[in-house]
């Protein structure tokens, strides 16, 4: 019938044609097959470590807070990643960087009025890529990971690369850090927005890439 002919035509153009998406399911079904020895070399790192408590502090006073070390995350999955025969290499750094300058007063001037001094802030982020590599089989997995960085000189980029690797490996183990990483008791909502300050004589921002 006819209606019955434009129903198909319709299904068509929506999935494909069928046998196309037969061959589409059987990739995918051999790919996962194909997959099945780094997956469970995966499996056996997250069984083996299940969490890694926050033991560094970062930053002083009221806000100071608890964080997990990098050096902490290599040492502790290192070993068990080359027991399964786990291998992490980047492939790829995708990188930005903000520059902030501005004047303030020096608070160790003799001068009177004090003088100024020139400041600097350094915001990098990156988007690093890398190829997760089953040493054995030769199966590999391409991941991406986020960082960023605050410095006033030249180690934004190490920050950002550093936090992008930490993260990318907590988050392919399912590792816990203690308590919640990225969520706060107080809900946004309930918090008072704060006041903007004055951006100080002498402000420049400026975007590289």
């Amino acid at each position: 019938p006819r209606h019955k002919k434009k129903r198909n035509r319709s299904l068509t153009r929506r999935y494909g044609d069928s046998r196309d998406y037969l061959h589409n399911i059987i990739s995918f079904n051999d790919s996962f097959i194909k997959m099945k020895n780094i997956t469970k070399a995966i499996l056996a790192v997250s069984e083996k470590v299940t969490a890694i408590e926050k033991s560094m502090s970062v930053g002083t006073g009221n806000s100071s807070y608890k964080a997990v070390s990098d050096s902490l995350v290599r040492n502790t999955l290192r070993p068990e990643m080359i027991k399964q025969g786990l291998v992490i290499l980047p492939i790829n750094v995708d990188a930005k960087t903000r520059v902030d300058r501005w004047e303030e007063v020096d608070s160790y001037s003799k001068e009177t009025p004090k003088a100024m001094k020139s400041k600097q802030s350094i915001f990098t982020e990156t988007i690093t890529k890398y190829l997760l590599v089953h040493q054995e089989s030769g199966e590999s997995i391409e991941l991406s990971g986020y960082g960023h960085g605050v410095d006033s000189q030249d180690k934004g980029a190490g920050k950002a690369t550093t936090y992008a690797l930490k993260n990318t490996l907590l988050d392919l183990f399912l590792i816990t850090k203690g308590e919640d990483f990225d969520t706060d008791a107080t809900h946004s909502s309930d918090m008072a927005t704060p006041k903007v300050a004055k951006k100080q004589a002498g402000y420049v921002e400026e975007l590289e890439f």
